[in-house]
């Protein structure tokens, strides 16, 4: 089993990183440098706009660390890579699986989604007390995982997906135990969220996008060859697919922050344009809160063994990476218990 390392979260704007010797520095202005052994790092995810030097980007992609570079707010802008972990053969082999299993591939993809949503909606409803309306959206949710197993064409599935997705993100509100008017959602706006709550969602998801691309390619499959979403260049469409089965981890951890109170108004920031965006200290109590979840033991439900969430992305890639290989039959997506 993979051993689950840290991942290294540099939120200061003015931090500029290094290499020294085998440890990675993070300098800023007026501020002693911070020195971190590579060896106990898995990822770096950098949210700085003063980047890293090129040895360092060559150390990393040498060591098989993740980098990957985001705007203060968030938005994925690049990541860079090393040497090609899988061979040609495995790539070739991936387009035919993903072209010839599409369909199978999608209704798991999107089954899991939509159950995994219900679920969620069934922990909010036990944590705080019966809701009619809201447990009636997660009986149509799993109504809707089950029916598309029935479909045999894709739009149709994506719509259905669509359409259970934007009544979720409606009632979304409803699961939010805080009455503060900043945490008022009325549903999924993303390019550029409007409001604190889908801020923070776009972030997380951000943030487990990346996570997913880089287990994707540790397992030698190419991140940008996905079976869902639609490709374009640039797009990760592959770790945009598998991030569907594990978004509900994100929304749950959205919901408990707020409803525990951790966030509050001084965590965000409202632009001129009327977008919304995490602050500086925002983004350091969702990610000291999500380093937190990566630590935490769970039963995983194809493996039966207790792995830390941390290790999601890389497990459920080796299964994906076992069925290209045609080690097993199917692809056992992520489904909460």
């Amino acid at each position: 089993m993979k051993k689950l390392l840290n991942t290294l979260y540099v939120t200061d704007e003015k931090a500029y990183l290094s290499l020294e010797g085998e440890a990675v520095v993070c300098s800023s202005e007026g501020k002693s440098p911070l020195k971190l052994p590579l060896a106990n790092l898995e990822n770096i995810c950098c949210f700085s706009y003063l980047g890293c030097s090129p040895a360092l980007m060559g150390k990393c992609a040498d060591k098989g660390v993740g980098l990957a570079f985001f705007t203060p707010h968030g938005r994925f802008l690049a990541r860079v890579t090393g040497a090609v972990k899988g061979n040609v053969y495995t790539r070739t082999k991936q387009i035919e699986v993903f072209k010839s299993s599409a369909l199978s591939l999608i209704r798991d993809n999107v089954a899991a989604k939509l159950m995994n949503t219900g679920r969620l909606i069934d922990r909010t409803v036990r944590d705080h007390g019966d809701s009619a309306d809201i447990a009636a959206i997660s009986s149509l949710l799993k109504e809707r995982a089950r029916a598309v197993y029935d479909e045999t064409d894709i739009d149709i599935i994506r719509g259905i997906e669509g359409a259970c997705a934007k009544k979720y993100f409606e009632s979304f509100r409803a699961l939010i135990r805080n009455d503060r008017p900043i945490f008022d959602i009325y549903g999924r706006c993303k390019h550029p969220p409007l409001d604190a709550v889908n801020a923070t969602l776009s972030f997380l998801y951000s943030v487990l996008t990346n996570d997913f691309a880089s287990a994707l390619e540790s397992a030698g499959l190419d991140c940008y060859i996905g079976f869902y979403h639609v490709q374009r260049p640039g797009r990760i469409s592959l770790a945009c697919d598998m991030v569907e089965e594990v978004r509900c981890i994100a929304e749950r951890m959205v919901i408990s922050m707020i409803n525990l109170k951790m966030l509050d108004e001084k965590d965000f920031e409202k632009q001129p344009t009327g977008a919304v965006f995490l602050s500086d200290n925002g983004r350091k109590k969702v990610l000291a809160k999500l380093q937190e979840k990566k630590r935490e033991k769970f039963v995983h439900p194809f493996l039966k063994q207790k792995i830390p969430y941390g290790l999601l992305p890389f497990v459920q890639s080796n299964l994906l990476a076992k069925v290209v290989r045609g080690e097993i039959e199917e692809y056992p997506p992520f489904v909460l218990r």
